[in-house]
């Protein structure tokens, strides 16, 4: 992309179209929507070889799709800034990922049904493992399965905290939601989870003078937890970040009076799904489920968000081959999304999780856009290379909705 045209794209990130008028041009019609999300799809070259995941990946429906359609780069927040996976998300569905902060124990509580009350905090916990120096050596406990994280969770329930009742819910795998229930509790507490091995876990500090208390009960669950834990061969401590509550934002429906819904496998993105006002669908464990999910669904709604997750947590246990090979599972599932052919397909990540930094990062997303309307570019692979060469250049993840609005036809024009 020429100096010009990023100068412009610069300006037109600058007067964006808030919600607030997207509710007054937002109209329905019979179009259909799909927005599959790849979770952590971005990457950065192999040592060896100087290709991405991405671009070593056999990808021929990823391919043709490109083919067909408007590619570019995105920033879920903005350059530099690395994502975390629910501002990532909230910058795909049209919120300002700034403006609407969703705490992660809020989109996992949420994610498992549990209907967070006013007098609640939920915060995000990991079973993890530290050495005997009490230093991290494993944020994921090796992944323990979902029937051990079960059986630990119950082994904490019964913690007693003066001032707060507790509930320790298993979520999936390694997590789990923490909730606190009480008067005068606050969700300003700072995390425990320093977010890489190496590191001892971190004191939970009060943000505010109001959450002095909060920090308190938090930092002797923890102390309890540890105590409870310590004879674990691998989940002996807990991990814990994104204090919230519930928030009150608009919702899709609201916004843009689409009849949303969700297909994803992991609790997290159910409720995001459910926070931003999407109906959830079952899902399945694999894309394959997930499309014959989609299939099944079809004619029930007119936009369709599908997570698949398979790439992320490759990228973040350091897994290149991993990411590449789920890469190319998905790939192989397409031939059943394709065959549906929706009025607007967008394919592209919430952020970009390098194998060879085991973590999200701050790198742009290749982003896809296909429809009937769009004017299709000179991009023949889906890549990070190629997408920079895309019409749309890079830009805020945000326009996301907006341009899949207007290929949907689902837009009236801007003034007289």
């Amino acid at each position: 992309m020429n100096l010009n045209m990023a100068m412009l794209r610069s300006k037109m990130a600058n007067t964006m179209i808030g919600i607030e008028y997207m509710k007054t041009i937002s109209r329905e019609s019979p179009s259909r929507i799909v927005l599959l999300v790849i979770d952590g799809l971005g990457g950065l070259p192999h040592t060896e070889t100087g290709k991405t995941e991405l671009e070593s990946a056999r990808k021929t429906n990823l391919n043709r799709i490109a083919r067909e359609s408007l590619c570019g780069l995105i920033d879920p927040v903005g350059p530099g800034i690395t994502p975390g996976s629910a501002p990532g998300h909230m910058a795909l569905f049209g919120y300002d990922p700034v403006q609407y902060k969703i705490g992660r124990g809020v989109v996992e509580a949420l994610g498992i049904g549990w209907e967070l009350k006013s007098n609640e905090v939920a915060a995000r916990g990991n079973f993890c493992t530290v050495d005997d120096n009490g230093v991290i050596i494993d944020r994921r406990a090796g992944r323990i399965s979902t029937d051990r994280n079960t059986e630990l969770c119950q082994a904490l329930s019964d913690i007693v905290i003066d001032g707060a009742d507790i509930s320790v819910l298993p979520v999936k795998e390694h997590r789990f939601v923490l909730i606190f229930r009480g008067e005068a509790l606050s969700p300003d507490l700072s995390d425990s989870d320093p977010q890489q091995a190496g590191l001892a876990p971190r004191q939970i500090k009060a943000s505010s003078p109001l959450s002095r208390r909060s920090a308190d009960i938090a930092n002797e669950f923890v102390s309890q937890a540890s105590s409870r834990l310590r004879h674990e061969p691998s989940a002996n401590m807990v991990l814990l970040r994104g204090f919230s509550r519930r928030p009150t934002i608009p919702s899709l429906p609201e916004i843009y009076k689409l009849r949303p819904a969700a297909i994803a496998t992991y609790p997290m993105y159910r409720g995001l799904a459910r926070l931003v006002g999407m109906q959830t669908l079952p899902s399945g464990e694999s894309i394959t489920e997930q499309l014959d999910n989609l299939r099944h669904y079809y004619a029930d709604y007119d936009f369709f968000f599908i997570h698949f997750k398979s790439t992320d947590a490759a990228g973040e246990d350091g897994d290149f081959r991993a990411k590449v090979q789920a890469i190319e599972e998905l790939d192989d599932a397409l031939t059943g999304l394709l065959a549906l052919d929706p009025e607007v397909l967008i394919i592209t990540g919430d952020h970009s999780t390098p194998a060879t930094l085991a973590g999200h990062s701050w790198h742009p997303v290749p982003f896809m856009l296909r429809s009937r309307w769009c004017r299709a570019d000179n991009v023949a692979e889906f890549s990070e290379r190629a997408c920079l060469t895309g019409g749309m250049g890079r830009f805020p993840a945000a326009e996301i909705m907006p341009l899949a609005m207007a290929n949907a036809l689902k837009l009236d024009k801007f003034g007289a």
